[in-house]
């Protein structure tokens, strides 16, 4: 039996980045366990095979994500040279009334970016609740790009489009 920085560490370091990220957003998600607690395990194991690899996935984990295309959403955005956004973002009204909470985003620029699994689609009270956050963010003038599995695995780059050019309408200044 291994703590779960000690089990993070083993996986972090034998697969790709791509495929480590997702699970130690997971992992970090359930056990409470910070990317550092992680580092500090690699410290003392300065020596082992894929120490390097381990560096480079722990930028990428943030336990906020709370599913593992949530997770490649993020890393996608982040290899297209956007922002990093933050996890689970909570969106008030001007009163300070909660309003929806998006799975990431920009509250700078008032942008949101959500993955929507087959439920989104087929269950008819989430469509609604769906439609109805929806409104409710763009009528504080947010901004929601919303990512599929077949956008995400299938055609990226029209994720990475829309959210930089929602990022460039509300103010962003981006680098091409």
């Amino acid at each position: 039996m291994t703590t779960p920085a000690r089990t993070a560490f083993d996986i972090g370091r034998r697969l790709e980045r791509d495929r480590a990220v997702p699970i130690l957003d997971a992992l970090c998600a359930a056990t409470n366990t910070p990317p550092h607690d992680i580092a500090d395990v690699a410290r003392h194991h300065p020596r082992l095979r894929g120490v390097r690899r381990l560096a480079e996935v722990i930028r990428f984990v943030d336990s906020g994500a709370e599913s593992p295309p949530e997770s490649l959403t993020r890393l996608l955005l982040v290899d297209d040279g956007l922002p990093c956004p933050t996890t689970q973002l909570v969106v008030r009204d001007h009163t300070g009334q909660f309003v929806a909470r998006v799975d990431m985003g920009w509250d700078d620029w008032r942008v949101a970016v959500e993955y929507d699994g087959a439920h989104h689609w087929t269950d008819p009270a989430q469509r609604a609740e769906d439609i109805n956050r929806l409104a409710a963010l763009e009528s504080l003038g947010w901004r929601v790009v919303r990512v599929s599995a077949t956008l995400l695995h299938c055609r990226p780059y029209l994720v990475t489009d829309r959210v930089r050019a929602a990022l460039h309408a509300q103010g962003a200044a981006l680098n091409p």
